[in-house]
């Protein structure tokens, strides 16, 4: 369905005196709803975040800077907070959304709660549940606890030891990621290892997991051993692999050793675009654009012409750069060589364009992308929204937001994620925790992103009750608490005077396997000498120095 976007010459009075005027005639064509009315939210118990430990509570220099919770109700949202039916979505398609082996899978998870020093603790704690593993319970039970790497391999051997059980592909697959993203290289290399007696286990897929944790870790010399030794594996040493290859390698900031791969290998391997794009992509990313510029050239003589890809990188980097004189540069060559924008290019643009305070410019940009004739789509919304929120026009982000589907385009995890986020942003917490309850009834699934500024509007308004829920409501959606998440905790409740929570989930994140990040640790023990809470800041220390010793065997 065409976008009904009319918005005749709009821009021949950009140079007007009064550029709010503009932008909000432009709105008003995007638009057609009403202001999205503000509701408010509640809270509740949760069964992720235990009280504080002994050492916490009963420590005699710790005292909350705030005894208030400060907990906000929000009537209109209290019943859903209190009984939150999670297990009740419309007819959702995914086995993953608590249609299948619920109740087993919250029996499991319960027992899985608790702390355990081993995988063959875990093993044994499940095997007296009396539960029959499945392909869909361990597959929920992961997704619940893939950032608890000992709980996590403890379930997949648990299932593994069953005798009428088999693990699919995919949950190999899984469970490999698992391992690599806590650098168990040995146990990642032991699983491969399994599934290499597996007929047709390995995959690319496989092949792709492992070399891309082995670039995150910065192990670029073995990522490109993977590839070189892929076929003892059962996987094609082809192109696709080695553009995985590459991938995985500019992603984690090493362009040359993509390149050297790709010297390497492009004689014995059909290389297409994507090869050369790639290239392309981490050779501006590394701000190294005449290296690019040559990688254009030989993307020519090989017979591929630039295309969309290839110059939405240059426009890309220069974007971060905020050199919009380049854009527009190669805006001006695309057109030259006969090249169309697409709607990455105009949504890249504008986004940029927005973070960089000019909100005219960056609105003009639909302007042009309407004259190419590329409509927008559901990312472009997602950053057309972002826009109006850093400029301070939330209510006109609320009108695009309730507007997209009118103008045949669904509104998916990306949107909701922005429009969530913005409107914590402009402390519309209420409204912003009605948009969770939205997606439970449009079928849309939340991740760790869409629950960040919720838990972070928590922390700043010290509502530990609410936060309680929201991490409930994060397991039941079977969204792990990562690491970047116990991080946003413990930073957040540090600014905001809570050090005893801070210190908590400090903890609980070293209990399940992480490493803190460093300038998280050094924040939190600057906090606790300055109120001089000795106790605890030796407890913080010991903690980390107990995961740092732990992430070198």
């Amino acid at each position: 369905m065409a976008v009904n976007l009319q918005i005749p010459r709009l821009f021949q009075k950009s140079l007007s005196p009064k550029p709010y005027q503009i932008n909000h005639l432009l709105l008003k064509y995007l638009c057609t709803t009403p202001d999205f009315p503000l509701t408010t939210h509640d809270t509740s118990n949760s069964p992720e975040s235990p009280d504080l430990p002994t050492w916490l509570s009963n420590s005699q220099n710790q005292k909350p800077s705030d005894p208030d919770d400060g907990d906000f109700v929000i009537p209109s949202l209290a019943s859903w907070v209190e009984n939150p039916n999670l297990e009740t979505h419309r007819n959702v398609p995914s086995p993953l959304l608590f249609e299948p082996q619920v109740s087993n899978a919250d029996k499991l998870s319960e027992i899985l709660k608790k702390r355990y020093s081993s995988e063959a603790a875990v093993v044994k704690a499940l095997n007296e549940s009396g539960i029959d593993a499945t392909n869909e319970l361990v597959s929920q039970i992961l997704m619940r606890f893939d950032s608890h790497c000992v709980v996590a391999f403890g379930v997949f051997i648990w299932a593994k030891n069953q005798t009428s059980y088999v693990h699919t592909p995919e949950l190999y697959d899984y469970m490999i990621d698992i391992l690599g993203k806590f650098k168990k290289f040995s146990l990642m290399w032991n699983l491969v290892e399994q599934m290499k007696g597996l007929n047709g286990y390995v995959s690319l897929a496989t092949a792709s997991k492992v070399m891309r944790r082995l670039a995150k870790a910065r192990k670029y010399k073995d990522a490109i051993d993977v590839f070189r030794g892929i076929e003892k594996y059962g996987a094609s040493k082809d192109r696709e692999a080695l553009n995985v290859l590459m991938d995985a390698l500019v992603k984690e900031g090493d362009v040359e050793d993509a390149h050297s791969a790709f010297l390497e290998f492009k004689d014995c391997i059909t290389l297409d675009s994507s090869s050369f794009n790639i290239l392309i992509h981490g050779y501006c990313k590394a701000r190294m654009f005449v290296v690019a510029r040559k990688i254009m050239e030989e993307m020519e003589k090989h017979g591929f012409h630039p295309d969309v890809v290839s110059y939405s990188c240059f426009i890309a980097a220069y974007c971060e750069q905020k050199d919009f004189r380049n854009v527009e540069a190669v805006f001006d060559e695309m057109q030259e060589k006969g090249c169309k924008p697409n709607v990455i290019t105009y949504t890249t643009v504008m986004h940029a364009l927005g973070k960089a305070r000019q909100l005219n410019e960056a609105l003009e940009v639909y302007e042009k992308m309407k004259r190419n004739g590329c409509l927008p789509d559901s990312k472009f919304y997602s950053s057309l929204i972002y826009v109006l929120s850093q400029s301070g026009r939330i209510k006109d982000a609320w009108d695009v937001f309730e507007d997209m589907e009118k103008q045949g385009v669904c509104r998916n995890l990306w949107v909701y994620n922005t429009m969530i986020s913005s409107a914590c942003a402009h402390s519309q917490g209420g409204s912003a925790l009605k948009l969770l309850e939205r997606m439970e009834g449009d079928s849309c699934k939340p991740d760790v992103k869409t629950y960040a500024p919720l838990l972070k509007m928590c922390c700043r308004r010290k509502s530990i009750k609410l936060l309680k829920f929201l991490l409930s409501h994060m397991f039941k959606n079977n969204v792990s608490v990562d690491l970047g998440t116990y991080t946003l905790l413990v930073n957040e409740f540090c600014r905001n005077g809570k050090l005893e929570h801070a210190c908590f989930y400090f903890q609980e994140a070293v209990l399940k396997g992480m490493v803190p990040m460093v300038k998280t640790f050094k924040a939190l023990v600057e906090e606790l000498e300055q109120k001089n809470m000795k106790e605890m800041k030796e407890k913080i220390e010991k903690l980390m120095f107990q995961a740092r010793e732990r992430n070198l065997t």
